[in-house]
């Protein structure tokens, strides 16, 4: 069992490391750096995009062929966890959601023609993307099967969509859209995917949902569907193949959060240990007071466990599993320690860490959404409870 990283991707995660450190966290501290929604602004953002892309470390999970560097979810996951160590990192790689998993799926299922259409304009940076899956109640949340939105053949190789969607990520500036739709009572072929364009007439955004936290580029949006036509060219995969198309896309897009967020909580830490260090009361230093060390032990353990499993859940991905339980796993425990990672680094920060003067108040209201996106944390422990059922003891199984 070795958990030495290749080389390729040992000296590509450095390169990140000391890229971020140099010109993407000294960003952080002017705040015209920020857009109105509290991320880099857009002018910021092109111009780090372009430095990232003249030192060779643009994309690095899409293929060579198309300008990627062609790494596997192993990759991704020492990588990712490096750009995020800045609150604005992974999207001046291309490696931010929603963009990042459309891309993965895209790249896995569609045909060549759609993947030159679709595809690589996401992956050149030209367009950003956007996955318009969840719906109001009594819509689809974490159950696709309860989804409302329509496609209806109109007989001419035509779909027309009708429906209703909200918390749309990226949708205010995304140009190419994955879009889920009923196409049968089915409860398990019922669900077909497909693309669309910003442009096409037929849909409208309702508004853009005003959040907790500080958002993605193009925000939360709920949208509205009344007759958009689509052709059938732009279907992707076969009618009924929806609900496989979301796993293929999620196990992954759901791990890649956690390998963004063990970022987080590093920096966290971080800027915990640089200030504690420092600190003094009572005449004795912050760090050596046993209170503060249990606080910091306990953190820098659970940060290595999330690592430890959000890897096995990469390495059984790249391998060719769903890797089901893994992620859910992932998702569990490092959304919860991201949470306790700010926490402690706040409290630790004291007041310093409650105002703009550190991060960490941004990364503190960003934290609160990690136990609810890509599948709420009750719905994952519902998924482990399950196969512990189905597998008892092989639950803990070592292999694929």
């Amino acid at each position: 069992m070795d958990f030495n990283l290749p080389k390729e991707i040992e000296d590509y995660r450095e390169v990140v490391r000391d890229f971020v450190d140099t010109h993407i966290i000294p960003l952080e501290a002017d705040r015209s750096n920020y857009d109105h929604h509290e991320n880099i602004a857009p002018n910021i953002l092109k111009a780090t995009q372009d430095k990232v892309k003249a030192a060779g470390l643009w994309a690095p999970q899409m293929p060579k062929d198309r300008g990627g560097l062609g790494f596997d979810q192993i990759g991704m996951a020492a990588s990712y966890e490096e750009m995020n160590r800045s609150i604005f990192g992974p999207v001046c790689f291309n490696c931010s959601a929603p963009d990042d998993g459309n891309m993965f799926v895209l790249n896995r299922v569609a045909t060549q023609a759609q993947k030159d259409k679709w595809l690589q304009p996401i992956i050149d940076g030209d367009v950003r993307s956007s996955f318009v899956m969840t719906e109001p109640h009594p819509g689809s949340g974490s159950d696709p099967s309860m989804m409302l939105t329509k496609a209806e053949p109109l007989g001419n190789s035509k779909w027309r969509i009708t429906g209703h969607k909200w918390f749309i990520t990226g949708a205010e500036v995304a140009e190419h859209f994955i879009l889920m739709a009923k196409t049968s009572e089915d409860p398990r072929k019922g669900l077909t995917a497909f693309m669309f364009h910003k442009d096409q007439p037929g849909w409208e955004i309702i508004r853009r949902i005003e959040i907790m936290g500080p958002e993605e580029h193009g925000g939360h949006c709920e949208i509205k569907f009344d007759g958009l036509e689509i052709d059938d060219a732009d279907r992707i995969m076969e009618v009924g193949d929806g609900l496989k198309l979301t796993q293929i896309r999620l196990g992954t897009a759901r791990l890649t959060h956690c390998m963004r967020w063990l970022g987080l909580a590093k920096r966290s830490m971080e800027i915990a240990t640089d200030y504690v260090e420092k600190r003094e009361s009572f005449k004795i230093k912050l760090a050596d007071r046993e209170s503060v060390q249990m606080m910091l032990g306990g953190l820098a353990a659970d940060i290595e466990l999330g690592r430890l499993i959000t890897m096995r859940a990469a390495w059984k991905l790249a391998n060719g599993d769903f890797a089901r339980k893994e992620v859910s796993m992932a998702k569990n425990h490092v959304a919860d320690t991201l949470q306790k990672a700010v926490d402690t680094a706040l409290q630790l920060n004291g007041a310093r860490g409650y105002s703009k003067d550190t991060p960490l108040e941004w990364i503190y209201r960003y934290a609160r959404q990690a136990r609810l996106v890509d599948g709420a944390s009750e719905v994952h422990k519902m998924v482990l409870s399950r196969f512990y059922r189905n597998e008892r003891d092989k639950f803990w199984s070592w292999g694929l």
